[in-house]
């Protein structure tokens, strides 16, 4: 079992720049594919990015694709999202996910452990 818990977040300006992350609790933390999730008011929650258990392997949905970056460090349990030239439509709930998995999912419901999320808000 894995707890995770997000910081960061919080607001920026449209373009600029912000960065999550989430920390997760246990020793087996290398053996989880990880995944960001957001989730807009009135929207279903989506896919944002997700990395391999070594780190080796990205994915990001099109909408962010170039501008967000995901990154772990098994050494510390940490996954972060970097995210830049933001765009209003980037504000959301921003949630971590993990799973015991070889490959990333991007369907929330492949994820076993969720943290709390962390808002962030992008203005115009």
């Amino acid at each position: 079992q894995v707890q995770l818990v997000e910081s960061g977040g919080g607001l920026a300006q449209v373009g600029g720049s912000l960065s999550v992350s989430c920390a997760a609790s246990g020793r087996t933390f290398s053996r989880y594919a990880m995944g960001w999730f957001r989730q807009a008011p009135g929207k279903e929650r989506e896919f944002v990015a997700g990395i391999s258990r070594s780190g080796s392997s990205t994915s990001y949905s099109d909408s962010v694709k170039g501008r967000f970056t995901i990154s772990r460090d098994n050494a510390k349990n940490m996954v972060y999202l970097r995210m830049s030239n933001l765009k209003p439509e980037d504000t959301a709930v921003y949630s971590c996910a993990a799973t015991i998995s070889l490959v990333i999912f991007t369907t929330d419901s492949s994820y076993d452990y969720w943290g709390q999320g962390t808002q962030v808000t992008v203005s115009s």
